[in-house]
């Protein structure tokens, strides 16, 4: 490959800047931009905190600090042996807010992120103002999905190749065909993403050291834990209802959650529930839609602020 796949290849320049965060044990990469109360930024698999600069830009416009974060294991953030599941995930947010000195933040997630963005409020109880999901219903809906769902199963079988010892891994990073079959798959069919440049992008950032092992094992817990003790306990724990403001956007045309199966997150939100449906795009709605996704966050956060 032609770049550097080490992690200045991930710190990309822009408007915002770059620093390391000391927290739960580990370091983490985030990229800051603006000022005000701060928005926690979490991404999803494949991608890494670059897919929210659309976004951090139209936050940071409209008075607030955001603060997209690279997840355990991603990006230029550290990747220990151990901590890939949502638990460790959920600490890893609240413990990043705290040490970039706020007590409380609100958080939004894409994907994964979404995931954890959906148990802080029950497993970080006090972190979080509101949360927001992208492309991610509530963890209970998409397990009921995942079971019931014939679409949703299908859309879903990546989880089960995961759980195979070190060929995802090797298949994430021999070339960027993995990450390219799952950037075109999951985005709608009818758009351009992803262009040449997001495979090479995302592709490169998948083949850094250990990045395709700690995202693999993080869905590795997710089949795993439903054979032990911590799936059932971690499902209870989860159930709600989250008394805080909460987003919801989801594409139409997502190849990876699939609009159809996965409705009903609002049965876990006691608290004010603004849903968005957007037209047109896929899984990967940042990138996908940024302008009408940069325009539903800020007119909810206006909401939640006023």
């Amino acid at each position: 490959m032609s770049v550097s796949l080490d992690a200045a290849s991930v710190l990309i320049d822009g408007p915002w800047h770059h620093r390391l965060v000391s927290a739960n044990g580990a370091r983490f990469h985030v990229a800051e931009l603006g000022d005000g109360p701060m928005v926690l930024l979490m991404h999803g698999f494949p991608q890494f905190w670059y897919t929210w600069r659309h976004q951090m830009a139209a936050i940071a416009d409209a008075g607030w600090r955001a603060v997209a974060m690279d997840l355990r294991g991603y990006g230029a953030s550290d990747k220990p042996p151990r901590g890939y599941d949502s638990y460790t995930s959920s600490a890893d947010a609240a413990k990043v807010i705290r040490s970039l000195g706020e007590e409380s933040a609100i958080v939004l997630g894409h994907g994964l992120g979404g995931f954890v963005a959906w148990c802080l409020p029950s497993l970080q109880p006090g972190v979080t103002r509101a949360i927001g999901s992208l492309a991610m219903p509530h963890p209970r809906v998409m397990r009921k999905a995942s079971i019931l769902s014939r679409d949703q199963r299908h859309a879903s079988r990546y989880l089960v190749d995961m759980q195979r010892p070190f060929g995802p891994e090797r298949e994430m990073t021999k070339d960027h065909t993995y990450v390219a079959e799952i950037l075109r798959s999951w985005a709608s069919p009818y758009g351009e993403y992803p262009g040449p440049e997001d495979v090479e992008r995302y592709g490169n950032a998948m083949a850094m050291p250990f990045v395709a092992h700690s995202a693999a094992e993080h869905y590795r817990w997710f089949g795993r834990s439903q054979i032990r003790q911590d799936g059932p306990l971690f499902n209870r724990r989860i159930r709600g209802p989250i008394d805080q403001p909460v987003l919801y956007l989801q594409g139409t045309e997502d190849g990876c959650v699939i609009q159809a199966s996965t409705g009903g997150s609002e049965a876990y939100v006691s608290g004010p529930y603004t849903y968005q449906s957007i037209d047109g795009a896929g899984h990967f709605l940042t990138e996908e839609a940024p302008d009408r996704v940069s325009g539903a966050i800020v007119d909810w956060l206006d909401s939640v602020d006023a």
